[in-house]
């Protein structure tokens, strides 16, 4: 027998991609949300900038009503907390958990979503618009921009909800909650900033 037939060659395994379907969705997400941060960062700078070159801006707290913006960003950061548990029911396979959790957390959203349509029509019926002056322009491009990631945000956790309660999700496949959470969680995120610079400051 040759010393060549003789030596043993370990089979060279292909290479195989770091990532998996999970993390190419995980990978997919953080993409879009650095990608949104950077449009409400443009929009928050354009709001900065209108206001501090406009001697006439109003005082926010004249015109908007702070105690009932703290309500909603309150619900949001509530709706935050129902998230992680949500999500950590599914972890845990329990499914009731889960079910519970996701629900209270799409009801969150609702509740601000329906209080910031009762903002709006408050502020309309006082004058307010989106034409009127650049506080109403911003304010309500602003305010809008972000209730439109919490509709899309409601409408993905009720699509969540749905498969979950079709039984799509389980502890060893719980990366889709997790997604969706990541989404809502930005939302909440730029909700206090909002909140912050266009309420409070």
């Amino acid at each position: 027998m040759s010393t060549a037939a003789a030596t043993h060659h370990p089979l060279v395994e292909p290479a195989e991609s770091p990532l998996t379907p999970e993390s190419w969705g995980k990978l997919g997400m953080w993409t879009f949300l650095a990608a949104d941060a950077m449009t409400f960062g443009a929009l928050l700078a354009g709001y900065g900038a209108l206001r501090y070159g406009d001697p006439s801006w109003p005082r926010p707290s004249t015109i908007l009503g702070i105690p009932l913006t703290a309500l909603m960003t309150f619900l949001l950061i509530c709706s935050s907390v129902t998230m992680v548990e949500g999500l950590a029911g599914i972890r845990q396979g329990n499914a009731s958990k889960f079910r519970t959790f996701i629900g209270l957390t799409i009801l969150g959203g609702i509740l601000f979503l329906s209080l910031q349509a009762y903002e709006w029509t408050h502020l309309i019926e006082h004058g307010q618009s989106i034409r009127r002056n650049n506080f109403g322009a911003t304010f309500f491009i602003l305010t809008g921009f972000h209730g439109m990631h919490v509709f899309s945000g409601v409408v993905y956790l009720t699509i969540i909800l749905l498969l979950g309660m079709a039984g799509r999700f389980t502890a060893e496949r719980s990366s889709p909650v997790e997604i969706a959470g990541l989404y809502w969680h930005f939302v909440d995120l730029i909700w206090i900033l909002v909140f912050t610079f266009v309420y409070l400051i």
